[in-house]
Order: structure tokens, then sequence, then C-alpha cells
């Protein structure tokens, strides 16, 4: 039996790394997904994965659709009722990276990483709630990083991004939690995708490694099953929490 069968998922940033992954997880366990990509550089990428999906025996849909602009996240969501019925869980995993030292970081820069990663999450939290409630049922879950619980140098944008959707993802449990959805936040360690090939490559990657209990860097595929957990009802008792899927590196 399926962990998914007949639930309908949107992922948001899943052109790609671990947005593709847990698209494709889902999938495998009979989701019909709706899924986002931003650039026209990533269409190619999001046709191929439509196709990948379908393949799977589920239906799906690819959206270019900016989660960081309210009134795209509100055309793409009801879009997605249309198309769907309904919507039983919400992947926020668009992000990005400016990485910078405060010295030398521009406002613009820290407003783009505020606007993909922390505004996008309530742009379409906003937005499924209201199916949700009238459904009484649903897993919202948000990406978050182990750079948000314990800080980076250079990347002060991205931790505070990251920091805010875990306070977030806490409050709304609060709010939804009598109406039967639950909000729950996945922190990833250091996983292997293009956002972070340069920490993979050369000396440093040593260095990273040995921070590491478990000695490697993660795949996307471990990032999807534990979003898969968090979208079934195996974890139907289990609100507000953030799960670090990092290799130990946080402890």
């Amino acid at each position: 039996m399926k962990l998914l069968k007949g639930k309908v998922s949107i992922v948001t940033g899943a052109a790609r790394g671990i947005g593709a992954a847990i698209a494709l997880k889902l999938a495998e366990q009979g989701s019909h997904i709706a899924f986002t990509y931003v650039s026209d550089s990533s269409a190619e990428k999001a046709a191929a994965l439509e196709t990948q999906l379908k393949a799977l025996g589920v239906n799906a849909k690819a959206w270019k659709s900016n989660a960081g602009d309210f009134a795209d996240c509100e055309n793409f969501v009801s879009e997605v009722l249309k198309e769907f019925g309904t919507i039983d869980a919400c992947v926020n995993n668009a992000g990005i990276s400016k990485d910078n030292l405060l010295l030398r970081m521009t406002p613009e820069q820290w407003d783009d990483v505020m606007d993909i990663n922390l505004k996008s999450v309530f742009n379409m939290t906003k937005q499924v709630i209201r199916p949700m409630m009238k459904a009484k049922s649903g897993s919202i879950i948000n990406m978050s990083s182990i750079i948000g619980i314990r800080g980076n140098a250079g990347q002060s944008s991205y931790a505070a991004s990251k920091a805010g959707i875990i306070g977030f993802t806490k409050s709304v449990a609060h709010e939804l939690g009598s109406r039967n959805i639950r909000c729950n936040a996945i922190a990833p360690g250091f996983i292997e995708t293009d956002m972070t090939h340069y920490l993979q490559d050369g000396d440093g990657a040593a260095e990273f490694l040995k921070k590491i209990p478990l000695g490697r860097f993660g795949k996307a595929e471990e990032i999807a099953n534990t979003t898969l957990f968090l979208a079934s009802d195996m974890s139907s008792y289990i609100t507000g929490q953030v799960l670090s899927a990092c290799g130990g590196l946080n402890i």
C-alpha cells in the first residue's frame, strides 16, 4: 500500500536538487504532484520532471511561479485547486543563497534571500491553509537548514531566513493544530546539490566532513525520505517540530 495514494502535494522550487527528489519520492508513494520553478533556464528540467512523475502513474504539472511573490502564489494555488481539487501536503522548498560577509552585504542581497526563503513560506502557507481547513486535514513542510540553527560566517542572511522559518513553523502548528493541520520543518545539513557544490571540492571538503559525525555529505533522496515521513500518516502525531537531517552536525 502506497503511503500517499490519491493525495495531492505541492512542492515549490522542484525543477532540480532536493525539490526534484522530493517530488519524485512523493509520486513514488502515490501522490499527485503540482510543482513550481521560477526561471526560464529551468523550464526544460521542469518539463522533464513532469514527464518522469507522470510515468510513475500520477497526475503531475509544472507551473512557472515565483514563491517570493504573493500574487504568483495566490494564482498558482488557485490553479492547483482547479486542476487537482484539493491540497493534502505543501512542501515549501524554494530557496536561494547569496552568501557574503555582513560588512559587504547589500540591502538588495538581504532582501532577495528573505523574499525567496522566508516570505515565500508565508505566501504559500497563507494560500494552502484555507483548503486544508475545509478538509480538516493537511501537512505543511517547510525547508529550513542546519545553518538556521547554528549560524555560519558569511551566511547571515541565509541563517536569518532559515531561522525565521523555524519560528513561523512552530507558530502555525499552534494555530492550526485544532484543525488537524500539521506544520513541521526539516533542517538539512550539507547535502550534495548544485547549491553546495563548492563544499564538496578542494581542501575545504575534508574540513567540512570532520564536523559531521556520520562522516559524509547527505543525499537529496535522504531529505526526500524525511519529507515523505512528514507528509504521510506515519507522522500523524508530530507537529511544530524541526527534523535535523544533518548527519549529526547539530550535536
